[in-house]
């Protein structure tokens, strides 16, 4: 509803990871060196933890998209599966047809006669688990026995866990002791600082088009920045917010006034103390709410 009055092409904010968004800021292009070099290695378990919102699956998508030509992948978004269905997505991601009635021992026997066959065509093998925290402990012996597999040389599949801090606990247990001692590369992502912030921003409108002056005024950035906690999802839900408002109001700037407005309207931002705002319904006007609502812009 706002692209038009601010000169942007695309939504700068959007909540789906969009790989054409991607800024090497130091977090993300860290993990994005370990994952690449740990790739190149050609051995075990790899494994990418962060809070909610910053960035994984962004990072999933990346390497899908970079290096696509050099491996095979195989990407489960949803790993809440059995060992049996986990063995048969797997299955079906590397091309390999089998039978439903297939019980687990047969279709890793299967699974490895695939592998060797992929990796004779001289394209190596990876297994991309994003929301890893949600697999079973089950699951989770499964995937450590299909990562066992290999020649003599090297590992026929190698396995990236994408997951929320919950993986690491669960990678605690006694029981998971035999697939930690597997990961051999982690990196554990941590929120964007100040200046990551404000670069994110910028970088962000830059890319869907906007050519204009500063939109935000160094205190409205700092409002944002505490109140997002650095996460970069909680920070697209509040820049997307607040150029509503700028937009609802006529301004060009977006003010303190918005940014709290805004936080009050998102349950899981930070409001700054000793604060009394108003919803952030009362505040955009009748016609640029309903024009939200009827667009499905508001979350």
């Amino acid at each position: 509803m706002y692209l038009d009055y601010f000169g942007l092409q695309h939504p700068p904010f959007g909540l789906t990871p969009n790989t054409g968004f991607y800024q090497g800021l130091q977090p993300h292009q860290e993990a994005n060196d370990v994952l690449q070099v740990a790739l190149s290695e050609g051995e075990g378990f790899i494994k990418v933890s962060g809070e909610v919102g910053t960035g994984k699956t962004l990072l999933c998508r990346k390497l899908l998209v970079d290096l696509e030509q050099s491996y095979r992948f195989a990407y489960l978004p949803n790993p809440t599966l059995s060992p049996l269905q986990l063995y048969h997505a797997i299955a079906m991601e590397l091309g390999l047809e089998l039978a439903a009635e297939d019980n687990p021992h047969t279709l890793l026997d299967q699974l490895h006669r695939r592998l060797i066959a992929l990796v004779s065509e001289g394209r190596p093998v990876v297994l991309l688990i994003d929301e890893a925290q949600a697999l079973s402990d089950e699951s989770l012996e499964a995937i450590r026995l299909l990562g066992n597999l290999e020649t003599e040389q090297r590992k026929l599949i190698q396995i990236v866990l994408f997951g929320q801090p919950e993986l690491d606990q669960r990678l605690a247990k006694e029981q998971l002791r035999q697939l930690r001692q597997r990961i051999t590369f982690s990196y554990s992502l941590r929120p964007l600082n100040r200046d990551e912030v404000v670069s994110y921003l910028q970088h962000r409108l830059h890319v869907a088009g906007y050519r204009g002056g500063a939109i935000f005024t160094a205190r409205s950035l700092a409002v944002l920045t505490k109140a997002s906690r650095g996460i970069p999802r909680l920070i697209n839900v509040l820049a997307h917010k607040a150029l509503m408002l700028c937009f609802g109001e006529g301004q060009k700037v977006i003010s303190v006034k918005m940014i709290k407005q805004a936080i009050s309207d998102t349950e899981d931002a930070t409001l700054p103390p000793r604060s009394v705002l108003l919803p952030l319904s009362l505040l955009c006007g009748a016609a640029a709410v309903a024009s939200a609502l009827a667009m499905g812009v508001l979350r």
